[in-house]
């Protein structure tokens, strides 16, 4: 009987022609000249705040938008907004994850051409954003020291495709059993390109490597 049932593979069919939306995304975002980062980690890694370091870092070089995303509220974006840059808030009605169609959604609710740097805040997870093309220029993700050095083991897919990785929290490294060195390793291994940078988003430390970065990978744009 089960020779008779025909199988339709969704999920595949979904991803595919949503990574042939996310690259249209990618080539219109390049031509317009604005830069899209696509900012994942889990809730309470520290998003928002490195968001906020970020504007406070670049607002003075570049203009910048952001997108929340979050499954309901529009804290996020109040917060951002009050940094005195564009934001707005997207709420993705249960979906755990931005698609290239919701990014465009959002991106046509913004003034992208007198834009240089929008950044995506993604939904809190590190699984289903991995799994999704966003259109981004550059996939960054955050991993905090209390969740632990063992998420490159866990989640191995969110490593491999992001450009860079902010290790955040290191205020709590004398507090923790967290290894920055075995974190390192197991992130370098998934991904040899990637670049890392540890911060503390609460003193500041280590925030101008990144904005350094950040900037460059723009002005290249």
């Amino acid at each position: 009987m089960s020779d008779k049932i025909r199988l339709i593979e969704v999920k595949e069919d979904i991803l595919a022609d949503n990574d042939a939306m996310a690259k249209k995304l990618r080539d219109d975002l390049r031509k317009e000249k604005t830069f899209l980062l696509n900012l994942m980690a889990s809730p309470g890694a520290g998003k928002t705040s490195l968001v906020i370091q970020t504007i406070r870092n670049l607002k003075e070089k570049l203009r910048i938008g952001v997108m929340e995303a979050d499954i309901d509220s529009m804290v996020d974006a109040e917060k951002v907004a009050q940094e005195g840059v564009a934001a707005i808030q997207i709420r993705t009605s249960g979906f755990c994850h931005m698609d290239a169609t919701m990014v465009k959604d959002g991106l046509n609710a913004m003034d992208t051409e007198n834009l240089d740097l929008v950044i995506l805040e993604n939904v809190g997870n590190l699984v289903c954003p991995a799994e999704f093309e966003t259109g981004a220029i550059k996939n960054a993700m955050i991993l905090s020291v209390p969740e632990g050095d063992d998420k490159p083991l866990k989640y191995p897919l969110m490593f491999s495709v992001c450009h860079a990785l902010v290790i955040n929290k290191t205020d709590y490294l004398e507090l923790s059993d967290f290894d920055v060195e075995k974190c390192r390793e197991r992130v370098l291994k998934l991904n040899p390109d990637i670049r890392i940078f540890e911060v503390s988003c609460k003193t500041g430390e280590g925030i101008e490597r990144w904005v350094e970065w950040l900037h460059e990978e723009v002005n290249a744009l």
